[in-house]
């Protein structure tokens, strides 16, 4: 299976850890805890991908996750003309990727049917194809790159997180100038792990993955499935009451990525 589609409102997983492989993308989920107060979930996820090319979007609703329905139902709509995109050969069209995303959500339509909706969703899409990742960002939620190199640097999140946008009921779309990040980032030679979340994992009570360096302790020691099982089995542990969803993979680069011109190896 290539791809995956899945909104908390289908299934909630509330008290239950749900971790699996889409193809060579791992998806971690969990409701939070019945115990700390939590009675449903408003997270959502889409996985697509293809040879040579990954897409991934998470979502972090509140109110009710209408909202996230409306985002992940509407990529969905609109996914041949996306795949398309993706699919061109040559360099990545990240510029023309977001130029459709954004005739997508400020279309006439969409804006009309988040008028209706209950509530509003953070939504993170972030794509990988050759040795770049790019990144579409409204709201909270986190997507960091993991690299030796980088990580020697203390170089980890790839995008900042804004507490003050959304999607839906109340729509950064909406505004006369739409609020949004966007990225692009060349990936290092060797071994990279794109690593998505909603907020869960970084605010449960005792905050134990705020600190990026401990997230990377703790993906170090077993396999990446594995890895999100025990992130997952943590924060039940401190009695999370947020939902969490994590989608991760690992991308292997053969190109050298970008060195300084005085560098003496």
């Amino acid at each position: 299976m290539n791809n995956l589609t899945w909104v908390g409102s289908e299934k909630d997983f509330v008290d239950e850890r749900d971790v699996r492989w889409i193809n060579r993308v791992a998806v971690g989920r969990f409701g939070g805890n019945s115990l700390a107060g939590q009675t449903k979930n408003e997270d959502g996820c889409v996985i697509w991908q293809n040879g040579d090319w990954e897409l991934a979007a998470i979502l972090d609703a509140h109110k009710s996750a209408e909202s996230a329905e409306l985002v992940v139902q509407t990529l969905g709509q609109h996914k041949e003309k996306l795949v398309e995109i993706l699919d061109m050969k040559g360099p990545p069209r990240f510029k023309r990727l977001e130029m459709k995303l954004l005739e997508i959500f400020q279309s006439e339509q969409f804006l009309n049917e988040c008028r209706c909706a209950m509530g509003e969703t953070a939504c993170l899409i972030v794509v990988r194809k050759a040795n770049y990742v790019w990144w579409f960002s409204v709201g909270d939620c986190l997507v960091y790159l993991f690299h030796s190199e980088l990580i020697a640097l203390n170089q980890f999140q790839l995008n900042q997180r804004q507490f003050f946008e959304w999607i839906g009921q109340v729509n950064t779309f909406e505004q006369a100038v739409p609020c949004y990040t966007s990225g692009t980032r060349e990936m290092r030679k060797g071994n990279n792990l794109i690593f998505l979340t909603t907020d869960g994992l970084v605010e449960c009570p005792g905050e134990p993955f705020l600190d990026p360096s401990n997230l990377v302790a703790a993906l170090k020691e077993k396999e990446l499935d594995e890895s999100i099982s025990q992130l997952l089995m943590e924060i039940e542990r401190q009695n999370v009451r947020d939902s969490t969803t994590i989608i991760a993979w690992n991308v292997e680069v053969e190109k050298e990525g970008s060195i300084p011109s005085d560098y003496i190896g």
